[in-house]
């Protein structure tokens, strides 16, 4: 992987890294060529340079010099003829030397390619009329040649330098966002690859925290659903993309829940947006109180909402309270908050605010975006988890529980895109309020409805963890792993009771170049936080571990995140004591963290707790969920029958033909027949 934080060292140096953003730059250092894909972009580029060019073919051939015994496939053949051993091409990948040796002949011959091409495309060029161009680096010229910005109407206003302008205020103060190219593997999460395919990093930032987006009878019934209904709804919900698939997740997310009803949305964003606007703007002089902490989704909402908006501070209880005591009972209110946040890991006092919106006569308004399928034994979020017992033996019964902290929730938002892996959002409340919100939210109406296998494989994924606590279970036991390996290295964990591990960075630059650091040296993919999604001064890293992380792989992240904050000189849990704290990480006084999950839930008590994962393990898939997960999907897709392997004629006659065995047949073959 090309070293993204050494190139600010040649900026100075060369013209065009001097005068190209660093964002084009990342671009094209982490994204592999379309013509020749064992090198980066940059790389090739690089080969059209005066200075760079002439070196790097001097470069690709020392390689292909210091393996040349191995460099040609004639060569490599014949090194072990003598042993009467005739190797593949396959055999070549598993020796370290032979691979390297081909890569190096591969980039060779790539390069030359590239120089070809580039002699032929000047060749051609000189045929046309001169155009005089700037003078020094080559890609000046080039440049020349790239689509220019539409000018300005004279006296008009200069549009593309106010878009230039308001990009580089977010160069300047370290806000401006950075997209990898990181394409998560169904079949070896949490790995993934970059833009090259063969560049493979762990994922230790996705909010798929369960690893739902490879479950095997997730992808099966989506499978099953695209073959039967196709790919797209084919509408709005009100205009041909109202589907069965559609109304049984809707069902199935009511019963989770155990509320009346529920309403799919594209995501949970613009089902925040759209509820909280609609309700805002309807109830007469409706007054939000908004916890300061809320995820823009729901700030957005009451703004569009036009009511007013009294921000309480950050799970602080008395401030809230002082604040509704100083509106009539009778003003419409409604208390919008999280279960848990998702930037610092805190949990929203649930039962407490329920509390309060009774003796207020206020609405409760609760987002379980980060909660769904990893809190309760349903996995219906933290206001489930608050009475696990009582819930657990409910079993599934589609019923409110009255007096339990769920039940008196009057709205819940979740998403489909996180714990369940899914994509969508969805709110679940009374019957009237479901309804008024499908018929007057502009967000809900007049949006294409998601797909059904989409809408098949979240129901799947709800089913499936609603029977299964496992995973649930190990996801937790991991967290604790890494948050305990994060402490005795004195890596600064801002505190917290959820799954979420931020570990504070203090500073915007030092935080891009540390996750810079983990995917260029340790191949580990995490993503920097910054303002405005944190404060500024409270940059960090947001570790997610997930049921399918195992136990050598939280422990490499643990050196691997130690390594670099060393390397860069980040301050750690001791550094923040001596200033006197920040962000609740070093404070001379902590509070006691205790965590949502408790022994009891997790099985460490009885011995029921999930065995972790070690290196060559396979996640437990559980076969009861999954027959019941099946039988949802008779109505719409028929009974679930196992695929049948197609059987070659020509191999099945010429195996009939061959005579029978003598010998034993080795235990490694049979194994796998």
């Amino acid at each position: 992987m090309d070293k993204l934080s050494n190139l600010a060292k040649f900026k100075a140096t060369c013209p065009y890294l001097g005068r190209t953003k660093t964002s084009t730059l990342r671009t094209l250092c982490t994204s592999a060529s379309p013509r020749f894909p064992t090198v980066s972009k940059l790389t090739e580029k690089a080969t059209k340079c005066p200075v760079m060019g002439p070196a790097l073919h001097i470069r690709s051939t020392q390689m292909v010099a210091g393996y040349a015994s191995l460099a040609g496939s004639a060569e490599f053949a014949k090194i072990p003829e003598h042993q009467g051993i005739k190797p593949s091409s396959a055999d070549a990948q598993k020796c370290p030397h032979a691979s390297k040796a081909i890569a190096a002949a591969r980039m060779a011959e790539e390069l030359a390619q590239a120089k070809k091409a580039k002699a032929a495309k000047a060749a051609a060029a000189a045929a046309k009329p001169a155009v005089a161009t700037p003078a020094a680096c080559p890609f000046h010229a080039a440049s020349t040649s790239e689509a220019k910005p539409k000018a300005p109407t004279p006296g008009g206003f200069d549009y593309e330098k106010f878009y230039a302008e308001e990009i580089e205020k977010k160069h300047k103060d370290a806000s401006y966002r950075y997209f990898n190219n990181i394409n998560r593997l169904a079949s070896k999460f949490p790995i993934a690859h970059t833009g090259n395919v063969k560049d493979e990093v762990e994922v230790w930032c996705a909010n798929d925290y369960l690893g739902m987006g490879n479950n095997p009878v997730v992808l099966e019934t989506m499978h099953r659903t695209l073959d039967t209904y196709g790919h797209g709804a084919g509408g709005t919900r009100n205009i041909a993309g109202n589907t069965g698939m559609h109304l049984a997740l809707e069902e199935e997310i009511a019963s989770l829940h155990r509320k009346p009803a529920a309403l799919v949305f594209s995501s949970c964003y613009v089902a925040n947006d759209a509820t909280l606007a609609t309700l805002g703007s309807k109830l007469p002089g409706c007054v939000y109180f908004s916890d300061s902490m809320n995820h823009a989704s729901m700030i957005q909402g009451m703004r569009h909402s036009g009511a007013k908006r009294v921000i309480w501070k950050h799970n602080d209880l008395q401030d809230l309270e002082m604040k509704l005591a100083q509106y009539p009972k009778e003003t419409p209110k409604i208390i919008a908050f999280e279960s848990v946040y998702s930037m610092c890991g805190s949990v929203g006092p649930i039962k407490e605010i329920c509390d309060l919106a009774e003796q207020y006569g206020a609405l409760t308004f609760l987002d379980e975006v980060h909660a769904v399928g990893l809190y309760g034994p349903r996995g219906a979020g933290v206001a489930e988890h608050l009475d696990y017992e009582i819930h657990k033996a409910a079993g599934q019964s589609p019923h409110p529980i009255p007096g339990t902290i769920m039940d008196r929730i009057d709205i819940i938002t979740g998403t489909l895109g996180k714990a369940y892996g899914a994509i969508g959002g969805y709110i679940a409340g009374s019957t009237d309020f479901v309804d008024m919100i499908r018929s007057y939210a502009s967000g809900f109406i007049f949006t294409t409805s998601l797909p059904p296998a989409n809408m098949a494989g979240a129901r799947a994924s709800i089913s499936y963890q609603k029977e299964y606590n496992g995973d649930r279970q190990l996801k937790q036991l991991n967290v604790r792993d890494l948050k305990s390996r994060f402490e005795a290295l004195d890596i600064p964990v801002i505190p917290g009771p959820s799954h979420i591990v931020p570990v504070l960075v203090g500073d915007p630059t030092l935080a891009r170049l540390a996750s810079d650091t983990l995917l260029a040296k340790h191949n580990v993919y995490v993503q920097a936080i910054n303002y405005p999604t944190v404060a500024r001064g409270e940059e960090r890293l947001r570790f997610t571990v997930t049921p399918g992380h195992n136990v050598e792989q939280i422990a490499r992240l643990a050196r691997a995140v130690d390594e670099t904050f060393t390397e860069l000189g980040i301050k750690r849990t001791s550094d923040w004591r001596k200033l006197g704290g920040h962000a609740g990480v070093g404070l001379s006084n902590p509070k006691p963290v205790v965590p949502v999950w408790s022994d009891q839930q997790l099985g460490l008590l009885d011995g029921t707790a999930p065995a972790v994962l070690h290196p060559g393990s396979k996640r437990v898939v559980d076969q009861r969920a999954v027959r019941i997960t099946r039988e949802k999907f008779n109505d719409l897709l028929g009974p679930y029958v196992e695929p049948v392997a197609p059987v070659d004629a020509l191999k099945t006659e010429l195996q009939l033909a061959a005579p029978p065995l003598t010998t034993s047949i080795p235990t490694a073959v049979a194994a796998t027949a």
